[in-house]
């Protein structure tokens, strides 16, 4: 799918590394080049312009991307009249962050298709990590589906990745494998270094510093954890 993520702040920066990792095509707007700079190799383009500007907006492909996700949240205004903008120019398909109650209730209407809340979604996913006590980052992607970064757990180690068949038992797509290895740093200390794959080699046994991402429902995450104990 391709998106337009509208706001390259903490969370807008979160969603397009989360799309990105799931293969989507992601283009990313944001008034501060700075912002557009860090993330600009993750995205398939790319702009630095004012989009509470009518005449600026005209310039996005907002009829030929899927979604369009307003990512801005603290600046009450903005957020909401670019969305105001965006209904304006009969964009098809419109997400969009609220930080609080009220600004949700505005949100709400304009009809959009999904309201997004992360900092309450962030409070939930941190009471879910501390319930399954271990080393794991959701990433909520909608309303049933998230991005897994975990840690292999102790009873996954030495088993062959392939033979793990997460699609298949748990249906589940494994994005990464990041391979775990401990290196000196310039100072002499021992750090931990991890290198991203996307194409897992064959036979390759899991250690225990690698982690994995995975996409799925939180519900079949959870049947694949238990079973991993």
């Amino acid at each position: 799918m391709k998106y337009i993520v509208i706001g390259l702040g903490n969370y807008g920066a979160a969603l397009v590394e989360g799309l990105t990792s799931l293969g989507h095509e992601v283009v990313g707007v944001d008034t501060n080049e700075l912002n557009v700079d860090r993330l600009k190799d993750k995205m398939v383009t790319s702009f630095v312009l004012d989009v509470t500007d009518e005449t600026a907006l005209t310039v996005l492909p907002l009829k030929t991307v899927d979604v369009v996700v307003v990512a801005i949240g603290e600046d009450f205004g903005a957020s909401v009249r670019v969305v105001s903008l965006l209904k304006k120019n009969q964009v098809r398909h419109i997400f969009a962050r609220a930080v609080d109650e009220v600004h949700k209730e505005v949100l709400e209407a304009f009809g959009l298709d999904r309201i997004l809340m992360p900092e309450r979604d962030a409070a939930q996913v941190l009471v879910q990590s501390m319930s399954l006590d271990a080393d794991i980052q959701p990433f909520r992607i909608d309303d049933d589906y998230y991005v897994f970064k975990f840690k292999v757990p102790a009873g996954l180690v030495g088993y062959n990745i392939n033979d793990l068949e997460i699609r298949k038992n748990f249906g589940m797509k494994l994005v990464s494998l990041l391979r775990g290895k401990t290196v000196l740093n310039s100072l002499g200390f021992s750090v931990l270094e991890r290198q991203v794959d996307n194409v897992f080699p064959e036979n390759y046994e899991l250690q225990a510093e690698d982690m994995l991402v995975c996409y799925g429902t939180y519900g079949r995450f959870m049947e694949f954890w238990k079973s991993c104990k």
